[in-house]
């Protein structure tokens, strides 16, 4: 086993894709009598990582039968591309919102180009490499897929993006969240005698499609399966699920008290930035965290940024949409 990857039992492998830095993005690796998938492969610069990690189980490229992007952001669906052309014998499965954008990436490119600028799109990503749509199986959310002999479920579960997808393994009593559980990095410390001590997680409202109404209820049908735990993409397994929603719901909600508080400031961005700075500083020493803001806010001063970018998109929706259906009642 390397240093990049943690064996969590029942044949699944989480793999450190060694996205920005350790411990921040993860793929995973089920196998299952001789036959494998992937879900999430992080970017272009992953795709060696998932190879090696398959020779940790004398399995080959050839032996994959299935790549499954919870979503297409390019650090979850970034290297699928590659990967494909590796994994000869593999299927793309991926929300049916989400399978245009992979098979012709150029408006997805030339979104994370507006988010990031085009020389850091180039460092995190690379070329982005289309995918044969004869190769991509666009699901049914709310079915299952069979990988030799062990079902994975998947439902589609929209509020992080409207193209989210959950996989539910029965083996493991697990679900694999994508970013539907927001995320929570081991690097983030907790006082081992606080009541919310297992791990720190927080959403992730990166642009361009958050929708609180629509996560909140994403996270109750995790639920239904009364999960052993779930597997996040940044970054691995979170057992305390039941504390998860409830934990993630109440953030979510203050999100929008405070994308509401923002909404008609002149400098809006920066404010609203500013204000899930504060929130998150604070609820952090609540939940028993004794490291410094500095070290803190190396840690997730990108993820507030891109939830503050997330955030003000959303408001700009909703104004849009406003204004939208005044212009028809006027009429």
């Amino acid at each position: 086993m390397t240093k990049q990857s943690i064996n969590l039992g029942n044949d699944i492998l989480c793999i450190d894709v060694d996205y920005m830095r350790p411990k921040l993005a993860c793929s995973y690796l089920i196998h299952h009598q001789g036959k494998a998938a992937f879900i999430d492969c992080g970017t272009n610069y992953s795709v060696d990582k998932l190879l090696a990690a398959l020779q940790q189980f004398s399995l080959q490229p050839e032996d994959v039968a299935f790549i499954i992007p919870s979503h297409v952001h390019l650090d979850h669906a970034g290297g699928a591309g590659r990967l494909m052309q590796l994994c000869c014998n593999a299927e793309l499965v991926v929300h049916p919102l989400g399978a245009p954008h992979l098979i012709n990436p150029k408006r997805l490119v030339e979104s994370a180009r507006g988010v990031y600028g085009e020389a850091l799109f180039t460092k995190l990503y690379g070329e982005i490499v289309a995918i044969d749509k004869n190769r991509v199986r666009p699901i049914t959310p709310d079915c299952s897929i069979n990988l030799n002999g062990r079902e994975l479920r998947i439902i589609d579960s929209p509020g992080h993006a409207r193209h989210h997808i959950c996989i539910y393994d029965a083996l493991s009593r697990a679900w694999f969240v994508g970013d539907t559980f927001g995320l929570s990095y081991p690097d983030i410390k907790l006082n081992t005698a606080h009541a919310n001590a297992e791990q720190y997680l927080m959403p992730t409202t990166t642009p361009v499609q958050f929708d609180p109404e629509a996560w909140k209820q994403s996270l109750q049908r995790l639920l239904s399966t009364n999960p052993k735990q779930v597997f996040l993409a940044h970054f691995s397994a979170f057992k305390d699920v039941q504390r998860g929603v409830l934990k993630l719901q109440t953030d979510i909600q203050a999100y929008v008290h405070i994308a509401e508080d923002c909404r008609n400031a002149q400098n809006r961005l920066t404010l609203l930035e500013d204000k899930l700075i504060h929130y998150t500083l604070d609820d952090l020493k609540q939940c028993g965290c004794q490291q410094n803001e500095e070290t803190l806010l190396s840690l997730l001063q990108n993820d507030l940024h891109l939830n503050a970018q997330g955030l003000d998109i959303w408001l700009t929706r909703q104004e849009t949409t406003t204004q939208q259906l005044q212009a028809q009642a006027q009429r």
